[in-house]
């Protein structure tokens, strides 16, 4: 089994509601199992919202607490993605998965 952000499977689950399918992923999707995530949605943030960016740092300023997420209201929604990406791990780590796709510059 395999991860993969859902959004490069085709879930409508990015910061704008919209997707972005990978087709070679969704191919390969078609013949293995995948476990899809959103780890914006797990962390409770809904679909569509603002984008967002980091403050201060990277991810691993985060993780540090050096760090924070802002959308572009203003609002620090740092804990949300912490939230979403601890849940992943877990998801990840239970399924014992060792192949991961996720969606780079993301602006969520």
């Amino acid at each position: 089994m395999i991860a993969a952000s859902a959004c490069l499977l085709g879930y409508y689950c990015r910061y704008d509601g919209r997707t972005s399918p990978n087709p070679e992923l969704v191919k390969w999707a078609a013949k293995e199992q995948v476990l899809p995530f959103c780890p914006e949605q797990l962390g409770g943030l809904s679909t569509p919202r603002p984008p967002s960016h980091l403050e201060e740092g990277d991810g691993f300023d985060v993780l540090n607490n050096r760090a924070r997420v802002i959308d572009s209201d203003g609002q620090d929604i740092t804990e949300a993605f912490l939230k979403g990406a601890f849940t992943a791990l877990g998801m990840i780590k239970e399924q014992d998965i060792r192949i991961c796709f996720m969606k780079d510059r993301s602006p969520s």
